[in-house]
């Protein structure tokens, strides 16, 4: 072996290695479903941790956890050792945390809406450009006025709240269309009956719980249980690897390019960040892969066919590892042409005719030398991982869990108070204002209605009225004691 600051990939011609301080100009991992992509990312991920390096994988398809597993001799894997020439393999687990945003086979990982930003956010609900700008104008109202977005019920309050009193906001932050505005609305509605709320809230996982070493010093290799996100929320999965690529390329320092990379991030089934994305999406995409490499960050690319990617990304990814391809249409022959265009020629292999027939375990490897030059591809057979091959069982997952630093850490949800509380607080105390006023007003009113009512007229009467009334009553007294007493005198008779 060459020195400790290079990877093993396998054996071909000669020993195929990738340099160290290579890791972080990026790679990509390209073949046909069935023929080995995990396991190589497995046998990337491990040996990028033995470096140092902390390393994040999402696992698509269930079978990635047995990386925090020593792997078991067999014969397969022994034959394969001794035909590249190696030392008998020692096999070791890797030290993993498990992360799962429902929190089934993981920790729970979450985000806050702040963190993840209105251009991540826009992709994610897929919004046009025009709706794209007014949420722009949404998170800086939140900002201006002090207002924590950190789950979906606290976006939904405020794009409400300006609903409501949209000429207000208008003056200072220019025209908002309340059509564009209900858009994004029903979207956010809709996103919720999806499941997506699980995503968003506290506590929020950041970058700096992702970059940690374990007691050894390797690199922490951070799987993603992403099986049934994928399933239920690819939108999901792709918006949460574009936050973890957004943070790393807007925090890590500068540092040029390092003996061994500071983080890796592979993007399984790659094809979904680029699936109806607008172009100015893309180009950001595109610099941010180009520039993200000089802060010692290396980003993976695992997908299928090297035609989902964008030529501006591909163009950036310096290590390719291409796995057998099929041509049986007219789009398989001509990504089998353009994988074969990639590679620097080599005279000893014919790449359009090997890239259709490697068996499993084996691929073209083409990497950068220490110069950054790309080396003449080569037919590589790829050596096994020292971890298990498959999954865990569910008692060995949960046993690791319990065993985390961060067990207890992320497992409860928090919900403090943010843009939802504040807003209802206002509104509570709006309304509770009106209502006052209402009745401050009737009062007013009712004072006024009695201040404008005429006084009674006065039942005093004055000496005249007061003879005359008392001389009515005593004639019409004694006539009416005159009148009975002759009816009672004619009853006698």
């Amino acid at each position: 072996m060459k020195d400790s600051k290079t990877v093993l990939l396998g054996a071909g011609h000669q020993l195929s290695y990738l340099n160290s301080g290579m890791i972080n100009r990026h790679g990509l991992i390209a073949g046909a479903t069935g023929t080995g992509k995990t396991v190589t990312l497995q046998v990337l991920a491990e040996q990028f941790s033995r470096l140092g390096a902390p390393v994040f994988v999402a696992d698509i398809k269930g079978d990635l956890s047995g990386i925090a597993a020593a792997g078991k001799p067999h014969p397969k894997i022994t034959e394969r050792a001794v035909k590249m020439g190696l030392e008998p393999i020692t096999f070791s687990a890797n030290p993993v945390i498990f992360w799962d945003v429902y929190g089934e086979q993981g920790h729970p990982l979450r985000l806050t809406i702040s963190e993840l930003g209105p251009v991540v956010l826009a992709r994610l609900l897929g919004l046009n450009e025009l709706q794209e700008d007014i949420l722009q104008i949404v998170f800086q109202i939140a900002d201006d006025q002090g207002l924590l977005l950190l789950d979906l019920k606290d976006l939904d309050a405020l794009l409400r709240h300006i609903d409501e009193d949209t000429n207000q906001y208008q003056s200072d932050y220019g025209r908002i269309s309340r059509q564009s505005l209900g858009a994004i609305m029903r979207t956010v509605t809709a996103f919720k009956r999806e499941g997506a709320e699980q995503l968003f809230g506290e506590p929020a996982i950041s970058l700096d719980d992702l970059l940690i070493q374990s007691e050894s010093g390797a690199g922490m290799i951070h799987v993603l249980a992403a099986d049934r996100l994928y399933r239920e929320g690819p939108q999901v999965y792709a918006a949460l690897l574009l936050w973890l690529l957004s943070e790393l390329f807007e925090q890590m320092p500068e540092v040029g390019d390092p003996e061994t990379p500071k983080f890796v991030l592979f993007f399984d089934e790659a094809h979904l960040l680029f699936d109806d994305v607008p172009k100015p999406l893309v180009d950001k995409i595109e610099q941010v892969v180009r520039l993200i490499r000089s802060k010692g960050v290396g980003v993976y690319f695992v997908t299928q066919n090297p035609l989902d990617l964008p030529e501006t990304v591909l163009g950036q990814l310096g290590n390719r590892i291409q796995h057998a391809l099929r041509a049986f249409t007219p789009r398989d022959q001509k990504a089998v042409r353009a994988a074969a265009q990639t590679f620097r020629s080599n005279a000893a292999v014919d790449v359009e005719t090997v890239i259709t027939t490697m068996g499993v375990g084996e691929a073209l490897v083409s990497t950068l030398d220490v110069k950054g030059m790309p080396t003449p591809v080569d037919q590589v057979l790829l050596r096994p991982p020292v971890s298990r091959i498959g999954p865990l069982t569910s008692e060995e997952r949960s046993a690791i869990i319990l065993r985390s630093r961060y067990r207890g850490r992320f497992d409860q949800p928090i919900d403090r108070e943010s843009a939802f509380e504040h807003l209802k607080a206002r509104r509570d105390a709006a309304e509770r204002a009106e209502v006052q006023a209402e009745q401050e007003s009737e009062r007013a009113t009712a004072r006024q209605k009695t201040t404008e009512r005429p006084e009674p007229r006065s039942r005093r009467q004055s000496p005249m009225e007061a003879f005359v009334t008392s001389a009515a009553r005593a004639i019409g007294s004694q006539l009416g004691r005159q009148l009975l007493r002759s009816l009672l005198g004619s009853l006698k008779r």
